[in-house]
This record gives structure tokens, sequence and C-alpha cells, in this order.
């Protein structure tokens, strides 16, 4: 579904954040990214999800050179794509059911998104898909009232009504309790299986990286130094990406 050959990102003046990464993402696949602070994570997300250009590089997604596309045709790729942030992007006064609902703003008749209507069909999906995440219970309640595991859930459902075919986690569970961690890993995992969604999830818990992702991927210094299926990471891989 993915390829990425020789991608390379930098700051001015010459602060090389990614230095030339190569690999291949497949549907259905749990990628989990780990690294230190500073190792490139982040800005590898925002690079793929064409938030931030890139300094060279070459990008096939569906078997289409996107590397150079602009405008308009940027903006139809990021319709397939969904960004999960550290603290879920929600509006925290309106219900669990008005957040989800909002993701089907690239999906809804023009009419729809200026009156603020939605159809009973559209209300019945993200109940659906509440109910995928285990919130049906708490549709109905405010935003700011639910614990941050809830929130996060909640940005998995929006992210999935509006048929995100990849998705970029960044740090889910960070802040969590366990419990909650777990919940949400749960989650995402369950929805590559069934949906075949395409999941990259950094995290700080190496734990969690081999329990959950069908890959592990290990950033150092810019660089993609460990690129395995899912177990156990070995003392020497584990050096590799944290030293």
């Amino acid at each position: 579904m993915i390829i990425v050959r020789n991608l390379s990102k930098s700051f001015p003046p010459d602060h090389e954040i990614l230095s030339r990464l190569s690999f291949q993402a497949d549907e259905g696949e749990l990628i989990a990214l780990i690294g230190g602070s500073g190792s490139g994570k982040t800005t590898l997300f925002r690079c793929l999800s064409l938030k931030l250009t890139w300094d060279e590089g070459q990008y096939i997604y569906k078997g289409n050179d996107i590397s150079g596309v602009r405008g308009l045709e940027q903006f139809k790729l990021r319709k397939d794509w969904a960004f999960l942030e550290e603290k879920p992007n929600l509006n925290p006064r309106k219900s669990a059911l008005k957040n989800v609902l909002s993701g089907l703003f690239f999906h809804k008749a023009w009419w729809r998104i200026l009156s603020g209507t939605t159809s009973g069909d559209d209300h019945m999906t993200a109940m659906d898909y509440l109910d995928k995440v285990g919130l049906l219970d708490k549709a109905h309640d405010p935003v700011e009232r639910l614990s941050g595991g809830e929130k996060q859930r909640v940005a998995i459902a929006k992210a999935l009504i509006r048929g995100a075919k990849v998705i970029y986690a960044d740090e889910p569970i960070s802040g969590l309790d366990p419990e909650a961690a777990l919940r949400v890993m749960e989650d995402l995992k369950e929805i590559c299986v069934k949906d075949k969604v395409t999941i990259f999830c950094s995290l700080h818990q190496v734990e969690m990286a081999e329990k959950f992702g069908s890959r592990i991927w290990g950033l150092a210094e810019g660089r993609l130094v460990v690129d395995i299926a899912g177990r156990r990471l070995t003392q020497h891989e584990k050096n590799l990406v944290f030293g």
C-alpha cells in the first residue's frame, strides 16, 4: 500500500531530522514506531500525512507516485488518512456522538455542512462506531467529561467514520493509566485485523510495541535502525534504538 524510498527531511539551516528512510507498509499492519525523544517519530508521521513537505525521496501510495502532489490532489489524498495526536483534536463542549459525526465532513452534502444537519443513517453509523470502541453508553456525554482514554477512543471512532485507510497515531497512549492504554491499543489492533486499516503508532513503551505491533520500527538520529516482525526485541536491538 505504501512504499517510501530515501525520505529525507531537514530544518534550516542544516538540522537533519530524517535521513534517507526506505520502507514498505502493507494493508492491515500495525507498525509500532519506537525511538528516543528527538529521534524523528513525529516528523516522520507529519511527512507521511503530507503535513510537512519532504526535502527528497519518493512516496508511492496505492501504486501511484504522490511525491509531488499539491493543492486539490493533496486534499483528496488526505481523506484517506487520519492523524491521532497525544491530545485528541475534539470539541470538548460537544458530545462524543457529535464529535464522531464531524468526521463525516468530507462525505456530507454541501447543504448539510452549511445547515449543520445530519441524516438518520449518519446518526446510526456514528453510534455503531462508538459501539465498536466500547463507548455507546457515553454517546451523549460532553467530551470534556470523558477520561483521557475515552477521548482517544472517540478520536479513533471519528477517524473510522471518515473512512480512513491509514491512521497515524502519535503517542496515543501517553499519559494514560495502564488499563486505558491497553484498551486503546486493543481497539487499534482490532481495527487493523477487522477493517484492514494500516496504522502507524509511535510509542514510548517498548512492551506495548512488542505486544501489539505486527511490525516494529526503531528510529535513532533520523535513521531506521530496526525493522522487524512484531516480537520481543533483543538487547542489541534496544541498544541500536536507545543507545
